[in-house]
């Protein structure tokens, strides 16, 4: 057993965030096993900034009622701040303020659904798996026990004792850990469906139905098995992201010599060797070799890429045809792929609105269809319609039916199964919401830079522009000034001029808005006041003449931006730089007018450049000289129209991507604010992920309404019957039964949605 602390909790929240997630809960029919809580305490649990977490799977969860359950049980116990489940993968997060594993271990006990501590990963423990193969044996004998019951009955073979007693045996078998978990439920109010099983079978049995009492006894228990099986695919599809990555690593020791280390405890900084055919343990740069890796896993990108030194390469991609040493760059829990993981599972926690829309409607049909149970086993023999044990019968039957499992379970299996699809598309949703919402979008903002551009300008044009100093002179002005600063254009010149540029970095002083200032000495050691900024900061010094102003516009329409070198007196050099189109760029946005969605670029550029780069992608709105407050307005305004998504890769964009409805931030080469303020991340950054993800978006709406579709139909198609007298206790269980594999296989089928 093993028990993993957190650090700090991963809950997302920005702008137009929800507060604390809540999620229902859901599971299979599993058995606890585990040692004693105490014992876990004392060696598995540890505190944290104040606060401890808990991992717990708890089998027994089958729906909305065995949370409300929890909730009632856990809530009001002293220590405990909050509760997060998660239905598919039957597990509960338990956020406290003290020490109080063994306290709520042993309440889950008490309630009837004991609970195991869990390690921070997406599978089921292993004990937990053993248990429930463990039990289909007696669950096989329980069948067999209760067909022997029919058969008994139905060809009269001996005295009608001998029917009960097959009956009594299917139903001891099968039955008391449903007869248990539903006496708790029924304790704390809760008509869970265990409790409803309880009341129907025991109904069946005082009317003297013992055969079908039996038969509806191991037909539910058997549906729960198969179902915990079923649900279990959808668990492993995140599982198998997990396996992605080598628990060991090969890693080189101060000596030089490799020696196998657990990943865990690799520290950012050290080398790693990993041969062809291996994957790549941790993220990193490359140190040693070239060849290719394929992260498709990891982003989505369907070719191998090619890796040379000084190239970044990240954990759970598979290594090519050479042997690569890789100087670490992130430990473990600081992965690319470990973000993703995070994020799924907090993905999972968090509500869709169909998914809030479901639960308001369980907590009100169970109740009123147990209601309705009541009146019919009451109302019609009092007014003389028929006999007391036929209308009893029928109660019974609407008591099965009343159970919203398969409603509940419906929406958070697709959702997750659309996540995790998402996720092996190379992109990285926070939450159920988002992916529901992509649906609605119908116009989508993109910034500039680094977004539609591959924001890596290229020096285009080297342009001197006066005779007063020699050209090396001011190449190497301009490298000086150019390489005491991080800016992409400023890189770009300072790689333009780097064989010619020599001498310190310049001390520069920033300009808002403009550019660089810096004092520097020419040939003669004179003292030089220079700026390396926009042409409108020469141009309201009157420092361009007619010519040079025109040959500005004309790289402008271009789609260069333009810098410029200039004394207090005049200019020196004009630099036209190039952000060439991402590939792929022009293709998405054709892709996204294609699903009718008006694209709108939002960027701090020059207009003209602006205007030229919206011809070549193909956007068909363009405002330029956005600073980030003016992008939140806008994003804002057009938000009062339709749905509007944003994306965008910078700190300047982060304001606007809270304010979108759906902001998109890129993954690989955006900002750690943009990627922690979006809610979706395209972890390549390729733009081409954005209509596959709306095409996946729409796709898993359609599925949440057909399952809707299904489990409300067969539920209303069952309550008329009841009352018609026209279906038995063990159809109403096969339905009920049916109805949750078909909603989870429906669901599943998201997971093979095509790329």
């Amino acid at each position: 057993m093993d028990l993993h602390r957190h650090d700090h909790d991963h809950d997302h929240d920005h702008s137009h965030s929800h507060g604390a997630y809540r999620h229902q809960g859901g599971g299979c029919g599993c058995h606890h096993t585990g040692q004693d809580a105490s014992a876990v305490v004392d060696q598995q649990s540890a505190q944290i900034q104040g606060r401890y977490q808990y991992l717990l799977h708890i089998p027994a969860l089958d729906c909305a009622n065995e949370e409300a359950q929890i909730r009632h049980g856990l809530t009001d116990m002293a220590g405990v701040q909050r509760l997060q489940f998660d239905t598919p993968a039957g597990r509960l997060r338990v956020h406290a303020s003290e020490n109080v594993l063994a306290q709520v271990l042993e309440q889950l006990k008490r309630m009837g659904l004991p609970g195991n501590p869990l390690a921070e990963s997406t599978a089921q423990p292993a004990a937990a798996a053993r248990s429930a193969w463990a039990g289909l044996p007696k669950l096989l004998l329980a069948l067999t026990a209760a067909a022997t019951s029919e058969l008994v009955h139905w060809f009269e073979w001996g005295p009608s004792w001998l029917a009960a007693a097959f009956a009594l045996v299917a139903i001891v078998l099968s039955g008391m850990s449903t007869y248990r978990k539903g006496w708790q439920a029924l304790r704390y109010g809760n008509l869970s469906i265990n409790g409803l099983m309880s009341i129907a079978v025991t109904g069946a049995v005082l009317i003297g139905q013992w055969p079908e009492a039996a038969m509806v006894m191991t037909l539910y228990v058997l549906g729960e098995w198969i179902e915990a099986r079923t649900l279990a695919s959808a668990r492993s599809a995140i599982g198998k992201l997990v396996a992605l990555v080598p628990e060991m690593a090969e890693c080189q020791d101060a000596q030089g010599q490799w020696q196998s280390l657990p990943v865990k405890s690799v520290e950012a900084g050290q080398t790693l060797r990993v041969k062809p055919g291996q994957r790549i343990p941790l993220d990193g740069d490359i140190s040693k070799g070239q060849g290719s890796v394929n992260q498709a896993a990891i982003t989505g990108e369907s070719e191998p890429v090619a890796v040379a030194e000084g190239d970044p390469v990240l954990a759970g991609a598979l290594n090519g045809e050479s042997t690569l040493q890789i100087r670490v760059s992130r430990t473990a829990n600081d992965t690319l792929l470990a973000k993703i993981l995070r994020r799924v599972e907090e993905a999972q926690h968090s509500q869709a609105p169909t998914q809030t829309l479901i639960e308001r409607f369980s907590r009100i049909y169970t109740p009123a269809v147990a209601a309705l149970a009541v009146v019919m086993a009451l109302l019609p023999p009092l007014l003389g319609w028929g006999s007391w044990l036929e209308w009893c019968y029928r109660a019974l039957v609407l008591l099965v039916i009343a159970c919203p499992c398969a409603l509940v379970i419906s929406t958070p299996v697709t959702l997750m199964s659309g996540i995790t699809r998402a996720a092996r598309m190379g992109v990285m949703v926070k939450g159920g919401r988002y992916l529901e919402d992509a649906r609605h979008l119908q116009q989508l903002a993109l910034d500039k830079t680094g977004t539609i551009t591959a924001g890596q300008p290229e020096v285009q044009q080297l342009d001197i522009l006066s005779e007063r100093y020699s050209e090396a002179q001011i190449h190497r002005w301009a490298w000086q000034m150019a390489s005491a600063s991080s800016h992409p254009v400023s890189q770009a010149i300072t790689t333009a001029l780097s064989p010619a540029g020599s001498g310190a970095h310049a001390v520069v002083t920033q300009l808002p808005g403009q550019g660089l200032q810096s004092q520097l000495e020419d040939e003669q050691g004179q003292p030089v006041s220079l700026y390396l900024v926009k042409p409108q900061f020469a141009q309201q010094r009157g420092l361009l003449s007619a010519q040079q102003q025109q040959q500005v516009e004309q790289y402008y329409a271009d789609g260069c931006s333009v810098t410029l070198l200039i004394t207090d007196h005049e200019a020196l050099l004009l630099c036209s730089v190039r952000d060439p189109l991402k590939p792929g760029s022009a293709d998405a946005i054709r892709q996204l007018h294609e699903l009718g969605i008006t694209t709108l670029m939002l960027t701090g550029d020059n207009a003209r450049v602006a205007a030229a780069i919206a011809e070549q992608a193909g956007v068909r709105q363009v405002e330029a000289d956005c600073l980030p407050d003016d992008k939140w307005q806008r994003i804002r305004a057009l938000a009062q129209q339709a749905p509007i998504g944003m994306v965008g890769d910078g700190i300047n964009d982060a304001p606007a991507l809270a304010e979108a409805q759906v902001g998109f931030a890129m993954g690989k080469g955006g900002t750690d604010i943009a990627v922690e303020t979006a809610d979706v991340a395209l972890m390549d950054d390729d733009l081409r992920k954005l209509p596959r993800f709306i095409r996946l978006s729409r796709f898993t709406f359609r599925v949440l309404q057909q399952n809707l579709v299904l489990a409300i139909g067969i539920k209303l198609l069952f309550v008329v019957l009841a009352a018609l007298g026209m279906t038995s206790l063990w159809m109403a269980v096969f339905a009920d039964v049916g109805a949750s594999l078909l909603v989870i296989a429906n669901g599943l089928r998201v997971l093979r949605y095509p790329s």
